[in-house]
C-alpha cells in the first residue's frame, strides 16, 4: 500500500509571515501548510519511485486539469532528468483531461470529465497525475472511463491525499502527502479560480472563502 509523508491532525503549519506570499492574497491565507520548496523535494522522490516501477516502458502522462498542472509540470521535470542521467531512459508523452467536481469548499454531486479522445490510451501504460484526492469519487469516475479503453496499465499519482469520512478507502500507486481535513490551496490548487498562482500549500481563512465565493 502506498504511503506519503503523514502530516498530522494537529499540524498547523508555519507563520506565513516567514515566507514569500503575493500581497494580493496576504490577508486571505491563515497559515503556509507545505513549503513550496518540500513540495518540490517530494516530488523528486516521487519521480523516481515511478520511474522504477514503469520506467521499462514508454509512459503516457496524463495531467488531470486544473488544479494538477504545477505538480504534473514538476514532476515531470525530474522525470526527465532521470531520463537524461539514469542509465535507462524511456519516452514520455503527455495527455490532458480536465474535471471539475467542485464549487466553491463543498464537492457537487455531478462530476464533469472533458479532454483528450481516451481511446488514444488503448494498450499505453498510463500514469495519471492529479492534484488531490478526498473521497476519491472523482478519481474511481475517471479510472472506469480509462478502462472503457483497456489501457495496459494505469498508475495513479497524487500530490496530496486527504484523510476524511467520506473517502470510500480509494488509495493512489504513489502520494506525495496525507493531510488532514483542511481546505487548503496554492500550488494550482484553488477556490473558484483564485489561488492557483501561489507558490506554497497554504489555508484559507474563512473570510476569504465568502469573499471568493460564488
Amino acid at each position: 500500500m502506498a504511503h506519503g509523508l503523514q502530516i498530522r491532525d494537529e499540524e498547523s503549519g508555519y507563520n506565513k509571515n516567514l515566507f514569500c506570499i503575493p500581497k494580493h492574497y496576504e490577508e486571505d491565507l491563515e497559515r503556509v501548510f507545505i513549503p513550496h520548496g518540500l513540495i518540490l523535494d517530494r516530488t523528486e522522490r516521487l519521480a523516481r519511485d515511478i520511474m522504477q516501477d514503469m520506467g521499462s516502458h514508454h509512459i503516457v502522462a496524463l495531467c488531470v486539469l486544473k488544479g494538477g498542472y504545477k505538480f504534473f509540470a514538476d514532476l515531470l521535470d525530474h522525470i526527465k532528468a532521470l531520463n537524461q542521467n539514469g542509465d535507462k531512459s524511456v519516452p514520455v508523452t503527455v495527455d490532458f483531461v480536465r474535471i471539475k467536481s467542485y464549487c466553491n469548499d463543498s464537492p457537487t454531486e455531478k462530476i464533469s470529465i472533458v479532454g483528450e479522445e481516451l481511446s488514444t490510451l488503448n494498450g499505453k501504460n498510463v500514469l495519471v497525475v492529479e492534484d488531490i484526492i478526498e473521497t476519491g469519487r472523482t478519481m474511481k469516475a475517471l479510472l472506469s472511463k480509462l478502462k472503457d479503453n483497456e489501457p495496459k496499465m494505469v498508475k495513479v499519482v497524487s500530490l496530496l491525499v486527504k484523510r476524511t469520512g467520506q473517502s470510500p478507502g480509494y488509495r493512489p500507486d504513489y502520494i506525495g502527502f496525507e493531510i488532514p481535513d483542511k481546505f487548503v490551496v496554492g500550488y494550482a490548487l484553488d477556490y473558484n479560480e483564485y489561488f492557483r498562482d501561489l507558490n506554497h500549500i497554504c489555508i484559507l481563512k474563512e473570510k476569504a472563502k465568502e469573499k471568493y465565493r460564488i
